[in-house]
């Protein structure tokens, strides 16, 4: 049968959506690009945010009709099947459903005449997925999380954690290397929660991937606070190794205690702080990057201020923020909302400032001549490399090759990246 795929959302999913396909093609189905000539429509959600669940919606709608028209199965599968099942029946009844604890059963749901609906069980981990764009592969290494976030739907998708077993994950670590990755990239909800279901933690298995064969580097993904306090020690000592990046991303959601526990993050601005210094104090290169809610009910105009104040004094490397969005059958939707207009205010103010910081930290690159590796093919014939903090270089000359380390002046900057030309 002729498929046609589209994927949504964090590198975990890609990565779900990578082995459906993969799954698809051994079975002798095709790809195609254009879902008015495929027979099967699959489109892999995302629902973390509002905006995004209002984008599935729209997809679905628009797929659903193709599907009809053309009598092809559509498939909804990923996030939002599992955390909200009512949004795809109620816009699009026909449609078969797939969570994201499924994605091994593509073939069933494919093949089976009319519609299947699989959103319970467990998720496999005798099976790691991976998601290979140009010379980067993220490998997940864990399932879910151990946290309970008031604001987060993500739970509800995921569940509990569920941990791949080291062996797995070095393989297939190995394998990308072998086939030209230079960047892996671990990716969980919670790298800092690898192993605790296993009895091992993130650092025994890192130490395990740094021995690997290879020329290849391995960016660490998001952790969380309190996880990463308990093994703050050899977590530092691991990251000195030269194949792991200078990059700690660690959200931080809030600068103001209060709205930590509102928010039901298990750590305290003093425990976060202390990470950071820490990490700086041994490791000075390190690239310190965060993740902020602004917006959470129960932020009155002191928590905001303690939040700006936190991100003068740490001063990040970068800042994913955003506004809250209200999510379904989570503590934080029964809460008092605050106004909208209150919100955009305090999203200006944040967003200037971290702009500011962000693009004074990068000026101080420029005129340098530094080492980068070449990650990925960017826009008007430009590729994208990393620093050794994963800093990213957008380099004019497209004949720089894919997995290549290169010298490069740096010319230039935003105070998103780093602009720089190649030396002879």
């Amino acid at each position: 049968m002729k498929v046609y795929l589209e994927n949504y959302g964090c590198p975990l999913n890609k990565a779900d959506g990578h082995y459906m396909l993969n799954l698809l093609l051994s079975r002798g189905h095709t790809l195609v690009e254009n879902p008015e000539k495929a027979d099967v429509i699959i489109i892999n959600t995302c629902t973390v945010r509002k905006d995004t669940e209002n984008r599935m919606v729209k997809r679905i709608v628009r797929l659903r009709k193709t599907a009809l028209k053309n009598n092809a199965k559509l498939i909804v599968a990923g996030c939002m099947p599992k955390a909200q099942p009512y949004l795809v029946m109620r816009y699009a009844p026909e449609a078969s459903m797939l969570s994201p604890q499924n994605y091994d059963k593509i073939l069933c749901v494919v093949e089976k005449p009319g519609k299947v609906v699989l959103l319970k069980g467990e998720r496999r981990t005798d099976i790691v997925p991976m998601f290979f764009e140009n010379a980067v592969a993220a490998i997940p290494i864990a399932e879910g999380c151990v946290g309970n976030c008031s604001y987060c739907i993500v739970k509800l998708a995921r569940g509990k954690l569920r941990s791949y077993p080291p062996k797995l994950i070095i393989e297939k670590v190995r394998g990308a290397v072998e086939k030209g990755a230079v960047e892996i990239d671990l990716t969980a909800q919670d790298t800092a929660a690898y192993g605790l279901d296993l009895g091992i933690r993130l650092t025994d298995l890192l130490k395990e991937v740094v021995k690997v064969n290879g020329n290849f580097m391995v960016r660490v993904g998001m952790m969380n606070p309190n996880l990463a306090y308990e093994i703050l020690d050899d977590l530092i000592e691991i990251y000195k190794h030269p194949k792991i990046f200078k990059f700690l991303h660690i959200p931080l959601q809030s600068g103001d205690n209060r709205v930590l526990k509102i928010m039901n993050r298990r750590y305290t601005i003093e425990e976060f702080k202390e990470i950071v210094y820490e990490f700086r104090r041994k490791i000075p290169e390190i690239n310190v990057t965060t993740d902020i809610i602004v917006g959470h009910p129960g932020e009155d105009e002191e928590a905001f201020q303690n939040t700006l104040n936190i991100v003068k004094e740490l001063e990040f490397d970068r800042i994913h923020i955003a506004a809250y969005s209200l999510r379904p059958h989570t503590a934080s939707a029964s809460m008092k909302q605050i106004p909208s207009y209150i919100v955009k205010e305090r999203l200006r103010k944040i967003v200037k400032l971290m702009e500011e910081i962000a693009f004074k930290k990068l000026r101080a690159y420029v005129g340098k001549t530094i080492n980068v590796l070449v990650t990925e093919k960017g826009r008007n014939r430009t590729v994208i490399a990393r620093t050794v903090n994963y800093h990213p270089v957008v380099i004019f000359d497209p004949s720089v090759k894919l997995g290549s380390l290169v010298k490069v002046r740096i010319i230039d900057n935003t105070f998103y990246d780093l602009r720089g030309e190649k030396v002879c």
